[in-house]
């Protein structure tokens, strides 16, 4: 299998820096300013300045505002040179209803970066098939109070240019080895609602990164499957796999934790495979850099990833 890393050339955003000015929208659920009044004074206390958008407080039902509200919120903060970063307050759900209002154009002439996870992993697959730009899956503004600091002073280093390994504990169904690759990926069920279409991510020769929330086991299993009966379990070289956090079960209970059914769709494929990975839907949900080459290296004592 050829690693696109080799010829891989990393657009990256410019880094952070003291006194950038950074927006929160709304691209999935609704969001008033007070709940981001800890988040603001977290960003501020890195330096930065803070816009809310003007999704920021509208309500339609359960979203930010009308799809196009949102829409044209994230794309006016992604063309103002002045925001060196656009931080998505939430997920929930509504990022993938974005795309078909949002003009490629302007994502591509206009390099910043995008910040969230979970619903945001639509945007953050759009993005790169779109313009080919890294983005950072990393806490949101909502959840910062119930983030640990350090995974807070992570995203702040991340976003000020620093580029530090990330380790994880010795898990029972890792599998050593060691491979390089674009790290891709994000939450499942975002990922798995994109097969088909044309953000899914192209996953050859890549590290492919999953997490998830609050999904029934036998969920998991048809999502794992959808992605080996496809062949895209074939062409990755390598895989990581966060928090499955919150995971339901029914009466008769399916018999296997999400960990084990992703680890019996991986087979005998001969590849490193990390469980356990601090990342997702948990207190300390370390920054991930999507689409920039990583080195993975799964030994019998841990795990690193580390950033070429």
């Amino acid at each position: 299998m050829k690693n696109r890393v080799k010829d891989s050339k990393v657009n990256a955003p410019a880094a952070c820096r003291s006194d950038d000015l950074v927006a929160i929208v709304c691209p999935a659920r609704k969001v008033d300013a007070e709940e981001l009044r800890f988040a603001v004074s977290v960003l501020e206390s890195w330096g930065l300045r803070v816009r809310l958008g003007s999704s920021v407080g509208l309500a339609m039902h359960q979203f930010g505002g009308t799809d196009a509200e949102r829409a044209a919120d994230l794309q006016a903060q992604w063309a103002d040179p002045q925001v060196k970063a656009v931080f998505c307050a939430r997920g929930g759900y509504g990022c993938a209803r974005l795309i078909p209002l949002l003009d490629p154009e302007i994502f591509r002439a206009h390099s910043k970066w995008l910040v969230g996870f979970s619903d945001p992993c639509a945007l953050h697959a759009w993005l790169w098939k779109t313009a080919a730009l890294p983005s950072i899956h990393g806490p949101m503004p909502m959840l910062f109070e119930r983030n640990e600091p350090a995974a807070l002073q992570h995203l702040q280093r991340l976003l000020f240019g620093e580029r530090e390994s990330i380790l994880s504990a010795a898990h029972p169904l890792n599998q050593t080895g060691q491979a390089e690759g674009l790290l891709l990926g994000g939450n499942l069920s975002v990922l798995y609602s994109l097969q088909g279409t044309g953000c899914f991510p192209d996953f050859r020769g890549a590290i492919m990164f999953l997490e998830d929330l609050d999904e029934y086991l036998y969920h998991i299993d048809r999502m794992m499957l959808n992605l080996q009966l496809s062949g895209v379990l074939d062409q990755i070289a390598g895989l990581i796999i966060g928090g499955m956090t919150d995971m339901r079960d029914h009466s008769i209970p399916f018999g296997q934790s999400a960990e084990q059914i992703i680890r019996e769709r991986m087979g005998q494929r001969r590849i490193p495979i990390c469980f356990g990975f601090p990342a997702g839907h948990i207190a300390d949900n370390r920054a991930l850099i999507l689409g920039h080459p990583v080195r993975l290296q799964v030994e019998a004592q841990g795990a690193r990833l580390s950033y070429d």
